[in-house]
Parts: C-alpha cells; structure tokens; sequence
C-alpha cells in the first residue's frame, strides 16, 4: 500500500550535499527529524530510495528528462514487483523530488506527471470465510506456541491490525472484559480495535497457559502482549514467518501475508453490510479512499442488491 499523503513543510537550511546517496539521505533524515513520520513509513521511503537510487548510477537528478523517469517506472515493472509496491515507488519519488523543489535543486517536479496510481492499483487477496476458519485453526498442539500463535491470527483477523500494530501491542493495550484493545498505529495514531468472542478466549488461553512461560526471565520482564522464545517482544518479522508457516500447513497460497488478514476483515465487513465510514475507522486509513478500494474485492454482495431492488432484474 503506497505511503499516505504528506504534506512537506519548508526544510531548515538543509545542506545542499552531492547528487544520489546524499539528496536521498537527507530526505530521509528530514522525513524522520522534521515531519517526525512512523520509523516504518520511513523506512518504506529509504527502502525505495535505495532502488531508485541503484537505477539512477551516474544519472544527474536535476538533468533527468520525463522520458527518464518514465524508463525508471518501466524498470521497476521488470523487476517483478507487485502492483501495490509499483504504486508506492512512484508516490515516494513524487515525494522526494517535491523536496528537491523545496530545497532549489529541481525548479520542476517532473515525478508528477508520472502515471497515475491507479494504474497499477489492484484488488487485494482476500480469503474466503471458510478458508480464514481453516488458516486460524491451524496451529496445533504438537507446535512450540500453538496458544500464542493462535491468538496471534485471532488478533488480526478480529482487528483488522497492521502487523506492526500487533507487534507493539501490550497487556495495557489490552481490555478483555470491554471485549477491545487500543491500537498504536502509523504516526501514533491510536484507535480502538473491536475483539469477538473466538479471539477473546484465544488469547485469555494463551495468557494463562503460555505467556508466563515466556515471562519468566525477571532480567528482560515485558509488558508486551505477544512474546518470543526469548520473552522479548514478538517482531514484526517474526509475525510474517510464522503466518506464511500457518498458511502453507492450511494449504493457502505462498502470498499470503498478515495484510491478506486485514483484506479479509475489511471485504467480510463489507459483505455483511458494513457502513464504509466505519470500516474506514476500523482500518484506521485516513483517507476514505483508500477503504473503498474493499468494494471492489466482494461482488457478491453487489451482486444481492442489484437482485433485490432493481426493477428489471
């Protein structure tokens, strides 16, 4: 999902370094120092820099022509990245050369006459009712954590939650008996994320039965929800790993990702009817646009309405 809007304030006499690595750098410090984004939305923008930036070679930036950038865009599609992740790379690079506007290095941002982004926008993966039943079953007795991976699926599946968001849960985040728990998320945003019944008991199961297990080092104690082998924190990375373990056992495609759980949240809600205002506060997207791109994913749904209230249908 490219990176949300962000307006750009006037940087403070920022020094005017080499060309390649060192623009790239600044802007990142500047994202970090002065628009004070979230480390991982920092770290999606060095991330594209860092290709861009690989293409780029003895390329002059103030010298690159649209024909140029448009070769760029061509590059990264043969790259064989997703759709999503094309979209972002041209969303950081319209960012980055607005910078360079701000800073006297380019007079033009020539990044905004690149094609639009829904040009390379696409549904999202999103798992039936039936098969997510499988997929959150599919931890089992014979695992190292089975209780602790299943809440972990539980959670975000029920949530709707980033995967970092999950990750940087903690018990105080967390409110059993009102049946909700708050979420940290990008720019620390907080919002509260509804929990039903199913993930409920899993994770009242894994605090009785597991976590103290995985507390029990008084030297690194942790207020964390969801811990490691270790009783440190459970890493985003870590999360990713074990969902695609969990997904390949319930026989699901190797794509699937702890994002493919926040899809399926998003469309099923949809699909019960849902209002899309609220999905949009559920997901915590600041933008409404970017929740409607969930009405596209389930055309049963649409298909239902048009059945009972069109005339000629």
């Amino acid at each position: 999902m490219p990176p949300r809007k962000l307006k750009l304030m006037r940087p403070q006499a920022a020094p005017k370094l080499g060309k390649g690595d060192g623009w790239s750098q600044s802007f990142v410090e500047y994202l970090r120092n002065e628009c004070r984004l979230a480390e991982n939305t920092v770290a999606a923008y060095q991330r594209d820099l860092k290709r861009f930036d690989e293409w780029l070679r003895s390329r002059s930036i103030p010298k690159l022509t649209i024909a140029d950038l448009s070769n760029y865009a061509a590059w990264l599609h043969r790259q064989q990245l997703a759709p999503a992740t094309l979209a972002r790379h041209i969303v950081t690079l319209r960012m980055y050369f607005r910078y360079l506007q701000l800073e006297g290095i380019l007079k033009e941002n020539l990044a905004e006459l690149l094609g639009s982004q829904k040009l390379w926008d696409r549904v999202p993966q999103v798992l039936s009712p039936k098969l997510v039943e499988a997929f959150l079953r599919s931890p089992v007795r014979s695992d190292s954590f089975w209780r602790r991976d299943r809440a972990m699926l539980e959670l975000l599946y029920s949530t709707g939650c980033r995967v970092s968001e999950l990750s940087n849960l903690t018990l105080r985040d967390l409110h059993l008996d009102e049946a909700y728990c708050v979420c940290h998320g990008k720019g620390n945003k907080q919002r509260v994320a509804h929990l039903g019944r199913h993930s409920r008991e899993a994770v009242t199961e894994y605090l009785e039965c597991e976590r103290p297990a995985l507390d029990k080092d008084p030297s690194i104690s942790s207020a964390w929800l969801l811990l490691s082998r270790a009783g440190r924190r459970l890493r985003r990375e870590a999360i990713w790993a074990l969902v695609k373990k969990y997904a390949a056992r319930a026989g699901l495609s190797p794509e699937i990702s702890p994002h493919t759980l926040r899809h399926s949240f998003a469309t099923h809600l949809l699909a019960g009817g849902a209002d899309l205002r609220q999905v949009q506060e559920m997901l915590g997207h600041a933008s409404i646009a970017t929740t409607q791109i969930y009405t596209h994913v389930d055309m049963s749904k649409l298909k239902q309405v048009h059945r009972q209230f069109h005339p000629r249908a």
